[in-house]
Formats: structure tokens, sequence, C-alpha cells
């Protein structure tokens, strides 16, 4: 049954590049001198290593372990002994450092103890964590752990499940190859896949340049009684992006602000679900995978190689010419020169293709851009490129992420076409990482002002409690002062001092804060009337009249302003001063 394709704006056709590596099956690469295995091989967490030097390890053997639930464990790829847990240089553009596991193969190949389940016998959340124990990532390119993608939206019913098939890219025929030969437990993989998250349909895309896979596929389907589609799409480069294929294969586009899970599709690649199958059915996690080895060699070929093997030794395999110069690693549209032939095979490389000038001819210097709009015609995302390309240039990057920047999936279609030969992929690159610093800088600064603001907080709320606690103590110790003055007082008048109520006596609303300060300062004047009394008054025995006559009104007067307290008692027991004789 034929079914209704769409198409997707934009995109190219390059020459393809393929038929010189899919003349032979696939070879496996012998044993390398060496392994050298990135524990950080997927999207997420960092894993965490769990051997050291001199550790002996088994085929299988986890040796880093994933930290967090997007994150996927990483194995040994052969048995041996472990060398080194050191940084070494990791096959990327920026040719930076990464932490890794050394191994010096024994030759014997030895593997774990495997154990094999049946999936449906084991709940959802089982198989998920299988998965991910296994190190099944998206080998597509995107390395995303497998598990992750794995359970359903709890809002939007699942209604398509896409296999990629569709392998556009020059040059790599690995998806090809495995398809061919293999496609009985690709199926049984994509199996596992629509058992996990029940779709009420599964389409496989392959492009048409690809008949013999896709008769295998269907071959495989009616073998094992799916009710699978296999579905040949034209061939465009970048019809194996996956909101390309989604848009072909179902009408449905996704946004930029959304995931094809909230349009009830979600999207794996044909490699992906052949490892998920061997992680289940065989209890193998992911320690080699298929590598197209192309581009100026004798003999192109696709080879299983063990994660970690050196580029350099695997790519000897196919006799590179004596004019290579380099290696690329993915296709000639989205890959880039490996930093040197030491750096390791990952779960994300698909092929390495020997370069040379011959092969790929330096291109001529950049001009300037004209406006002619030819790379927003090629956007298969429908983005303006030469837009994002002036604002990258003027590092403005705000405007940048105006223009949608982050959407771009650096399928290089832009700078195929571009007429003044700029390589916008690389500007927008640049974009990106700086946009990506900056965040990073931005949330350790909010960080540490999150830290500071709390303790400040911290230090104030001591501080008030401090004073609280100060407080209370000054009111117990005035409230202690006065009830033995208020004692003393009653003894030396014959008075009955009035009984205080208890503690726990009901009584009228009252403000603890002004209890307190009125606490405070009766406590401090109890202690200015003890000064007083302390001091005992020099020079006054031999007074004048006059003189007596003048305390006594400055005294008279501070009462009066209420600087001091009268002292009735004090006063009825001095004799009247005299009177003078001249008044």
């Amino acid at each position: 049954m034929l079914m209704n394709l769409f198409t997707f704006k934009g995109g190219v056709k390059p020459p393809t590049n393929k038929t010189q590596s899919v003349t032979l099956p696939i070879a496996q690469a012998p044993l390398p001198s060496r392994l050298v295995v990135p524990l950080h091989q997927s999207i997420g967490g960092m894993p965490q290593p769990v051997v050291q030097a001199g550790d002996k390890v088994l085929k299988g053997q986890l040796i880093g372990e994933a930290d967090g639930w997007i994150s996927a464990a990483v194995h040994a790829p052969t048995s041996g002994t472990v060398l080194e847990v050191a940084m070494h240089v990791q096959p990327h553009p920026s040719g930076l450092d990464a932490l890794c596991v050394v191994i010096e193969p024994d030759g014997k190949d030895e593997w774990i103890a495997r154990e094999a389940v049946d999936y449906k016998s084991l709940p959802p959340e089982e198989v998920r964590e299988r998965l991910q124990q296994a190190g099944v990532v998206g080998l597509g390119g995107a390395v995303f752990p497998t598990h992750g993608k794995l359970t359903a939206s709890k809002t939007v019913p699942m209604e398509e499940l896409v296999i990629n098939g569709a392998e556009c890219e020059p040059f790599i025929t690995c998806d090809d190859l495995l398809m061919r030969e293999r496609a009985d437990e690709v199926v049984r993989g994509i199996g596992i896949f629509r058992d996990l998250l029940q779709p009420k349909k599964v389409l496989i895309g392959i492009e048409d340049n690809k008949p013999e896979a896709a008769a295998a596929m269907r071959l495989a389907v009616q073998a094992l009684g799916e009710s699978f589609e296999v579905v040949q799409v034209p061939t465009r480069y970048p019809a194996g992006g996956a909101k390309q294929l989604i848009r072909v294969l179902t009408g449905k586009e996704v946004p930029a602000s959304k995931r094809s899970t909230d349009l009830g599709v979600q999207c794996f690649n044909v490699a992906t679900a052949y490892t998920a199958w061997r992680a289940i059915a065989h209890g193998e996690p992911v320690v080699s995978r298929l590598v197209t080895l192309s581009g100026n060699v004798h003999a192109p070929r696709n080879y299983e190689v063990l994660i970690g093997t050196p580029m350099g030794e695997l790519l000897k395999l196919a006799q590179p010419h004596p004019d290579t110069d380099g290696i690329i690693m993915g296709g000639p549209m989205m890959g880039f020169l490996v930093p040197n032939a030491d750096v390791p095979v990952v779960k994300a490389t698909n092929c390495l293709i020997a370069h040379s000038e011959r092969l790929f001819p330096p291109k001529a210097p950049e001009m300037p851009c004209i406006r002619c709009g030819s790379c927003a015609q090629a956007c298969p995302h429908e983005l303006q490129p030469f837009e994002m390309y002036w604002f990258s240039r003027a590092k403005n990057f705000g405007k940048t992420q105006e223009y949608n920047i982050f959407d771009c999936i650096e399928c290089g279609c832009c700078s195929f076409v571009c007429p003044s030969r700029i390589p916008l992929v690389q500007y927008f690159r640049f974009a990106k990482s700086e946009i990506w610093a900056r965040e990073r800088e931005k949330n350790a600064s909010d960080q540490a002002k999150a830290r500071f603001e709390f303790k400040q907080l911290r230090e104030e709320r001591e501080k008030a409690d401090k004073a609280e606690k100060l407080a209370k103590a000054a009111a117990a110790q005035a409230a202690k002062k006065a009830a033995e003055a208020a004692a003393a007082a009653a003894a030396e008048s014959g008075t009955v001092p009035a009984v205080a109520a208890p503690a726990d006596a009901p009584s009228a609303t009252v403000n603890p804060e002004k209890e307190a300060k009125r606490a405070t300062i009766e406590a401090a004047m109890a202690r200015a009337k003890a000064q007083r009394e302390a001091v005992q008054p020099k020079n006054t025995e031999n007074l004048t009249a006059e003189q007596q006559k003048a305390a006594a009104d400055i005294e008279a007067r501070r009462v009066a302003a209420h600087l001091i307290e009268p002292e009735p008692a004090a006063a009825a027991d001095q004799p009247a001063a005299p009177l003078d004789p001249k008044s």
C-alpha cells in the first residue's frame, strides 16, 4: 500500500558517494593495541569511573556508572588490564581532553556472564533501566540516552513511532549495511520500542537510494508477523533529520518550542533499535558499533569496531592513500576534522572519511555576503541564515537568539549553497558556544548572589535572635531587681508588698516587645538610682544657709523637670534648713 508522503522545505542534493563502501559485507575490525574509552559518550550526566589502574576487566564489564537519569553507562569493549583513568583528547571540534579509561587488551576477548531476558515478562520501568545500564544511546548522531525517550506522554497519546533508516549524509553507509544484513534483529528491537510506547502506527523511513535495505526490512517485518510499514522516502539531504523525516512520513511539523512527543510522535535510529535488542535479548551492553571507512582510501568498507579503538589505527584497514592529511568523523556536511589520529572511536562515530585536498579541495577565500537569499531557501528549518551570520559575526548574540539560532541543526545546507563561500555553520557554532558560555557565567553569578543573600539573611536572623534573647534576659533581670527593690522599700515602710500574679495566671493582652522595652527602662532607672545613693556628697557639711537654700532650689527644679525622682522619705528624715536672719 502506497503512503501519501509530505515534503519539507529546503534541503540540497550533494553527491552521495555511497556506492564505494557497500560492495563488501560488514567485517570485524581486529583488536587494537589499546583502547581509550571516554566516559562521557552521551548527552546528559558524566558517568563516574568504577575501575582504577591495574584492574582486570572482562568484555562488557561496567567501567563507568550512569550519573543520573539522563545518562548512560560505559563498559569495557574487551577483556584486559586498565592502564590508567586519565584525561585524553576526545573526538570533538574543540580538541579538549576528556576523562577516559585506557585498557590494554589481553587478546582473549572474554565476555562477562551475560543474561538474556524476556522483556515482555518485565515491567516497563525495568526494561528502561536495563537499557540505561547497557549504555544504549541514539546512534544516529545525537547520542541521547534511549531509555529517556521510551516513556510515553501522559497527556498526548502516541500516534506514530518513526524509525529512521534514511541515512541521508554522503559517504555514510553503516545503517544501509546493518539493515541489509541484520534486518531481523533491527525489527525485533523496534518491537521493544513499540511495546513500551504503544503507538498506533510504526513507520520505518528509508531513502529510495537504498532498495536492498528496504527489501530486507520488508522481508523481516513479514517473517516476524509485524504490522510495521516500510516506507521509501525521496532522497534529499537532510531527509534523515528527525524533524524532517517526521514531516515527510506524518505531515506533522514539530515547532521549535516543542518536542515530537507533544505531537504524539517519537523517532529512533535503526542502529539504536539493533543495540537495544542485543542488550535485552542477549545481555550485551554497547561495546561496539558499525563504522563506515571511506574517502581517500583504496578499500572502503563497513566494519564492526570496538568503542575506544584509535581512529588512525582503524583507518589503516581501508588502506588510505599517501596524500591523506586528516580524518573526518561523520559525513562531509556535518562532520569535522578530528584533532589527531589517536582520538578514539566513540558511540557517535558512524563514519571516518580519509581527508585529502584532492577529494576535498580547499575552499576559495570567503567573500562578503551579497544577501542573495540562497541560504534561506536551502534551510530545512526555514530560518534566515544570512541574518544569523551578520549578528554572529558582530557578536550580537541577543539578536541571533531572536532569529532562533538554536533551531539550527548545523546540517550545512546553507554553507553548501552559499555563492560567497561563507562558512556559515562555523559562525553559528561560535555563536552558540558563546551564548552557552555566557549562560554558564550568568548561572554561576546568580548562584553566588543567591548564596550571598542567604548568608546576609542568616546573619540578620542570628542578630535578631541574639537581640531578642538579650532583651528577654534584661527584662528578667530588671523584673528581679524591681521585685527586690519593692521588697526592700516595703520592709523599710512596714507595708506588705503586693503578691505578684503567677506566670501562668490569665492576664490582659500584653505586647511582649513593649513590656521588654519598659522593663529595660525600669532597670536602667533602678541602676541610676542605686548609683546616686551610693555616691556620698562631698563638702556639704559646713554649708551656709544660703548655700543650702540654693542646693534645695536646684534639687527642686531637677525634680520638676523629671530629671530625678523625688525622695520623700529622705526629705522627711532631714532637718529643716535654718532660716536666714537677713530674710
